[in-house]
């Protein structure tokens, strides 16, 4: 009975995620998790550019229009407001490791190498490679953040080599046509700097200047989703910074426009995959 307890014991351990972040780095936060069977994703984004290595097994890596199974060795990526999910093939030991960059700190970065200089953050075109030197700079560099030993000079310029190269080797996307965009990011920041509040898709409509009718069909071409899936997700987004910060969960869900604990609880496990408790510890 004890070693069935004690293997119950350590296959929780593994289908835990598990995550990193430091006040010294705040630019980056790391998760990663041994055992992902369990673990299922709906549709989401993130305000983070993301990367990730897939360490074991196979999944389903679905980012906007474009869907195809990937396995251990694969590194995928997630431009700011990339709507996707990546779920684990049925009883296969799924595991991965992601990290999660700030937009300003990475297009300080850009601009420093000469990359889109005169322009925000530039997206990248691809979204999966199997570059093998991506693959073991990605676990390398999560290594070394997780590391309690090593020091916070050389977690940064770790961090630093490695975005370099990822900058280096991955093709920016096309500049988009701004006349094109412009509305449809206002409606987007309008959702983002008001996402705590009930909002009405008459306030966004008007402060993108749109109809409703384009709106609805434009912003889910740009984005992925609609607005209200926007609106949740930027509601969780909020959610993670405030409980990185130790508040009550409780707190949180009402600041962040939720209608109670359980709604953010749920909401949250089934965008980020994890607990609120289980991401603040």
């Amino acid at each position: 009975m004890s070693e069935m307890i004690e293997a119950a014991g350590r296959m929780k351990r593994a289908s835990t995620p598990k995550f990193w972040r430091s006040d010294a780095l705040p630019f980056i936060e790391a998760r990663s998790i041994e055992d992902g069977r369990e673990v299922c994703y709906a549709r989401h984004s993130h305000e983070t550019f993301s990367i990730g290595a897939v360490t074991g097994g196979r999944s389903v890596y679905v980012n906007r229009h474009a869907s195809e199974w990937i396995g251990a060795g694969a590194v995928v990526m997630m431009n700011p407001d990339d709507v996707h999910a990546c779920n684990p093939v049925a009883n296969e030991r799924w595991s991965y490791r992601m990290l999660h960059v700030d937009v300003a700190w990475l297009t300080g970065l850009q601009h420093e190498l000469g990359f889109s200089a005169n322009h925000a953050f530039r997206a990248f075109s691809q979204t999966m490679t199997l570059d093998p030197a991506l693959f073991d700079g990605l676990n390398r560099l999560c290594a070394i953040l997780v590391d309690v030993d090593a020091e916070t000079l050389r977690k940064e310029s770790a961090a630093i080599a490695f975005f370099s190269e990822v900058q280096q080797k991955l093709n920016p996307a096309p500049l988009a046509d701004c006349d094109a965009s412009r509305q449809l990011t206002r409606a987007a920041e309008y959702i983002a700097e008001n996402c705590t509040r009930a909002l009405k898709l008459e306030d966004v409509c008007k402060a993108a200047e749109l109809s409703t009718s384009h709106l609805i069909r434009a912003f889910k071409q740009r984005y992925g989703m609609t607005p209200h899936a926007y609106l949740i997700n930027r509601r969780i987004q909020y959610s993670r910074a405030q409980l990185r910060r130790g508040r009550l969960i409780a707190d949180v869900a009402l600041d962040a426009g939720f209608a109670d604990q359980a709604h953010l609880q749920r909401t949250f496990k089934r965008l980020v995959a994890a607990t609120p408790g289980q991401y603040r510890n």
